[in-house]
């Protein structure tokens, strides 16, 4: 199973906890500017996912609350379809994870 985790340059990151392995990384782009930051993650235990926001607070979500996908293949498909929008300038940038 993977799941994707997304970070929103200052103003929250996330962080995988035991059980979730980053595989790949991505940088959303949009009329230049990096908008956020996806990594696909593997779920091979139930885990949980910090989530860190930039002005101090933290939460701690368990990984059942996350969409999950059968495939890498299925997850970069929703990444595809969650950063599209008709003629919009935006490119999907793979990164070091």
């Amino acid at each position: 199973m993977f799941v994707i985790l997304t970070s929103k340059p200052g103003q929250f990151h996330t962080e995988p906890g035991p059980g979730l392995t980053p595989v790949e990384a991505w940088d959303y782009v949009f009329c230049g500017n990096i908008r956020a930051h996806f990594v696909i993650a593997e779920l091979s235990a139930a885990s949980r996912v910090r989530i860190v926001d930039e002005s101090g607070p933290v939460n701690s979500v368990p990984t059942k609350f996350l969409e999950s996908f059968d495939t890498i293949e299925d997850a970069r498909k929703e990444l595809r379809t969650l950063t599209t929008y008709g003629n919009m300038p935006v490119e999907l940038k793979a990164v070091a994870a």
